[in-house]
């Protein structure tokens, strides 16, 4: 049965995002012979549609009020293209601006969002959405009784397509005025990879005992290679003062799913699991072997991460 599936996109530095470009994935996957839409707004927008491979139509605006985002001119967005389209699903990234989206949209529409999903099938003519709860120890499944069904997505959820882009392209409206005012911005510093990018993360916590402790994991980070790993920490840490917002993984933060994930003097609340349960092998290092980590960790080390640490540097090293 076909099905018509819309993705809301989001632009990185004018092209499609990597979490766009897998939500298309999925949008592939589950709409059989339907239409996949793609909504991308802001500068550029237009010119990045033919690289949104999978998609048979994109809905876009150029204007660049859109990029610095704001909850309503985006939502007047995504209802125009809901008009258009007659979606039976929409797709959004678990980002910053879909966890603001997915509620408002299904408030604007009267239907229901299931968030933070790791899958959405099709099952005999019912959606589906799957997501972890309580730190994944348990699954959540949700239906729909109403349409069209809402569901934001987990990154590394789904795995990208190749293919061609949209055939047609339909403008959307320009922003018009907003309910919100912008003060400032102040742009974060960046080098290297993206939490979310990097094949290896190294995250720290509270039982670092200082800030200090982060210039240790740094070293272990240049030594796997900033070019594979990155440095992250646990929401604690974050409100410590240690290290900056953008380093934290879990609900609240980033969402990785690298394929190695090492946790140094962090607990395993479930707000932190939450951000890096998709990862192939977590490794635990702790003094506390009963902590919860040591639940979701392939290999668990006890001790005192001060000595373990420049061991493993050193073996990395072939000292």
């Amino acid at each position: 049965m076909p099905r018509n599936v819309l993705v809301v996109g989001e632009l990185n530095d004018g092209a499609p995002s990597a979490t766009t470009r897998e939500l298309l994935g999925a949008a592939c996957g589950i709409a059989a012979s339907g239409e996949v839409g793609v909504v991308l707004l802001g500068a550029g927008a237009s010119a990045a549609a033919p690289a949104c491979a999978g998609a048979t139509r994109a809905y876009t605006s150029d204007d660049a009020e859109y990029d610095a985002f704001r909850g309503d001119q985006w939502l007047r967005a995504i209802v125009a293209a809901l008009d258009l389209g007659d979606a039976d699903l929409v797709l959004i990234a678990q980002s910053t601006a879909g966890r603001e989206l997915g509620p408002r949209l299904a408030q604007r529409r009267g239907t229901a969002v299931a968030m933070d999903c790791t899958q959405v099938v099709d099952d005999g003519g019912t959606w589906r959405a799957t997501r972890p709860a309580y730190g994944g120890n348990a699954i959540a499944t949700y239906t729909f009784a109403t349409r069209p069904a809402i569901a934001t997505v987990r990154p590394k959820s789904f795995a990208a397509v190749e293919g061609d882009g949209p055939a047609t392209i339909t403008a959307l409206p320009g922003a018009g005025e907003s309910r919100t005012r912008i003060v400032s911005r102040e742009p974060a510093a960046a080098e290297g990879l993206r939490l979310e990018d990097a094949r290896v993360v190294v995250s720290g916590g509270r039982g670092l005992g200082a800030a200090d402790g982060f210039a240790l994991l740094q070293q272990l980070v240049d030594t796997i290679g900033r070019d594979r790993a990155v440095l992250g920490a646990s929401r604690a840490a974050v409100d410590l003062g240690w290290c900056a917002q953008s380093m934290q993984v879990g609900l609240t933060g980033r969402v990785v799913a690298p394929d190695l994930y090492i946790a140094v003097g962090i607990s395993g609340a479930s707000q932190h699991m939450s951000g890096c349960s998709g990862a192939r092998t977590i490794i635990a290092i702790n003094r506390d072997a009963d902590a919860s980590i040591m639940d979701f960790a392939r290999y668990g080390v006890i001790g005192d991460y001060k000595q373990i640490v420049p061991e493993l540097i050193a073996a990395l090293r072939g000292g």
